[in-house]
């Protein structure tokens, strides 16, 4: 007997589109959950971070300080790049659509968005250079009509590899806020 309540993957229909009253719209918030493949690559970095630490705590114990401060650094840069991995994402509000990469963070207000819209392209697989047949969401810009959009999402990231239904779901709220939004 599935237990709802206790998972994260209840159905889309289940779940109300209705805001509540203390739905603050102009929160920033991800339209959807991250994936399993980015959680399962954060959580072994985290795992490796407590090795690092551990080994930290040994070397303090036994060597000196300095050298247990540069392994307990390390253990700090693990920890805050395994956290940005989870950050990773298109986030929105009634401000703007704000994507948020590894390094870079880029917000764009409601109205510099001409549209946001899926398309079928070669996309990254996991981020790497490899690319393989898939579809995008991208937000043309009033700035950069002209140049050709990178993808905000792509059904091969960490997010939806393998779930494709989580990357319509997604794709579709994006880019309902952006028609709400742009509207005005």
């Amino acid at each position: 007997m599935p237990l709802p309540f206790l998972t994260a993957d209840r159905s889309f229909e289940a779940a109300d589109d209705i805001a509540l009253p203390y739905d603050d719209r102009s929160r920033w918030r991800r339209p959807y959950r991250p994936g399993p493949w980015r959680v399962g690559v954060a959580a072994l970095w985290l795992l490796l971070a407590s090795f690092v630490l551990f080994g930290a705590v040994i070397i303090a114990l036994t060597s000196s300080a300095a050298s247990a401060a540069v392994v307990f650094a390390v253990a700090l840069a693990v920890i805050a790049a395994a956290l940005r991995l989870l950050r990773m994402g298109v986030w929105v509000s009634a401000r703007g659509l704000r994507h948020v990469a590894f390094l870079v963070t880029r917000t764009v207000p409601w109205k510099r968005v001409i549209a946001v819209r899926t398309v079928q392209q070669p996309v990254r697989w996991a981020g790497l250079p490899r690319t393989v047949q898939g579809q995008a969401l991208i937000a043309v810009r009033k700035d950069r009509a002209a140049e050709e959009p990178g993808p905000l999402l792509t059904t091969h990231t960490l997010d939806f590899l393998g779930r494709a239904p989580a990357f319509d779901r997604a794709a579709d709220t994006v880019e309902a806020w952006a028609a709400e939004y742009r509207r005005g």
